[in-house]
């Protein structure tokens, strides 16, 4: 499962084969169908982190809001839905392998609208875990994985780009979804805002998916699928005994913890600070500069050391959070969260990329499954962590020190690499 420096040459037959499907497979011409997929799924990125991901920083301030429940109650069940949309995340390369990237896209993009409805309509603590179940595959099946694996059947030599620049709508959702939805909470009240919102991501994501993806060049998720392909099972097994694997999700287990944690609790800390827009603004500028980082690192970062790159980004959001515990001037926290937000976008591409480098490429889609999996259930306790410290001390000063603390450990996990050789093909096939 280690690095392969040299990938097997395609066959003529491999080239008819993949001719078959798109004709001409030439992943750098910008005629090539692989490039609609990328902004299908930029489009998906879009809403799936605008609702599952940074949308969680709205739900908690307006359910405090309505319902004056406390942050640690509504932080447990963002917990719940970060732990049960992991155990989802698992299989996500068995989905699309199974029923193709079409159908999943498409299902998710439905839970996902769902969950959005249910959450407007929340009136009691249970009602909320259970518009999180609906959340928890609408993540899985519009998150990560999904994009990872969906542009993985797609693309091979371009792979890394095409991550990248689909995982700016992750971004995007962030700068437009937040400010949107906090004015249309105010123009139209929480349950109305959250059904319209609903409505226009059905209208938006259920063509485009239904016009563009078809069916994949690679049914596998690789370019080197075939007999002597791996076993889901057993790359699983494999990355469990491997160290630079585990050095991978271990560093980003923890800082998804920190940044996870601190952008759902980012408005609840901003409000009695700032103010409600001026909070919104500080989100929309950490996830504008999520985008900056992201465009100005793909440029570059074939030709770096990706993971001291994640070890330079992790050090860079832990002495921005430092400046956002001990400063209250609203330019210099604003400033604050776009230091932090530079990585922000990085945090999400890079492990792709690293698995990308370093592991063989049969195993890509199974791994950063994985992979995801692993740093959500980790992150998943962010929230709700950082949500009981703060009611346990009554400020968030102990917990974001605690986020500080893990983006420095994480910094020394990445660097460790591990030397494993790679298995044989038999060996694989036990």
């Amino acid at each position: 499962m280690r690095h392969v420096e040299h990938r097997p040459i395609a066959t003529e037959q491999d080239h008819r084969l993949d001719a078959s499907h798109l004709g001409a497979h030439d992943e750098s011409s910008v005629r090539y169908d692989g490039w609609r997929i990328v902004a299908v799924c930029f489009v998906v990125a879009t809403f799936g982190w605008a609702f599952g991901f940074y949308g969680q920083s709205v739900y908690l301030a307006e359910l405090q809001r309505q319902h004056g429940w406390p942050a640690s109650l509504i932080s447990a069940a963002t917990t719940f839905f970060y732990l049960f949309g992991a155990l989802l995340v698992v299989f996500v390369a068995e989905a699309v392998r199974k029923f193709g990237p079409r159908k999943c896209l498409l299902a998710g993009t439905g839970a996902m609208a769902v969950a959005v409805v249910l959450i407007g309509q929340v009136k009691a603590p249970w009602q909320l875990y259970l518009a999180d179940i609906a959340l928890a595959f609408g993540w899985a099946g519009t998150s990560l994985a999904m994009i990872s694996t969906t542009l993985g059947l797609w693309f091979d030599q371009k792979r890394g780009m095409a991550i990248s620049l689909a995982l700016n709508g992750a971004s995007f959702g962030g700068i437009a979804g937040v400010p949107l939805l906090v004015l249309a909470i105010g123009q139209f009240g929480f349950p109305r805002a959250m059904m319209v919102a609903a409505g226009l991501m059905l209208m938006l994501v259920i063509p485009i998916v239904l016009i563009f993806v078809r069916r994949p060049p690679r049914q596998g998720g690789g370019p080197a699928v075939g007999r002597d392909a791996p076993s889901s099972a057993h790359i699983r097994a494999r990355a469990f005994r491997d160290v630079g694997f585990l050095s991978v999700s271990i560093a980003f287990a923890l800082v998804l913890f920190a940044q996870v944690g601190f952008i759902v609790h980012l408005i609840a800390f901003l409000d009695p600070v700032v103010g409600r827009s001026s909070a919104a603004v500080a989100v929309a500028v950490l996830t504008a500069m999520a985008v900056v980082g992201r465009v100005l690192f793909s440029t570059v970062i074939d030709r770096l050391n990706q993971r001291l790159a994640s070890a330079l980004s992790f050090v860079s959001q832990a002495l921005a959070l430092l400046a956002i515990i001990n400063f209250r001037d609203e330019m210099l926290l604003i400033a604050a969260c776009a230091v932090f937000g530079f990585s922000v976008g990085n945090l999400i591409t890079l492990p792709s990329l690293i698995v990308q480098r370093e592991f063989d490429a049969r195993s890509f889609g199974v791994l950063i499954s994985l992979l995801t999996a692993i740093t959500q259930v980790t992150y998943a306790f962010g929230p709700g962590v950082i949500g009981a410290l703060h009611d346990l001390s009554g400020t968030y000063t102990v917990p974001f020190y605690g986020c500080v603390a893990l983006e420095l450990i994480a910094a020394i996990l990445i660097m460790i690499r591990g030397k494993m050789a790679a298995p044989s093909p038999a060996a694989m096939n036990t």
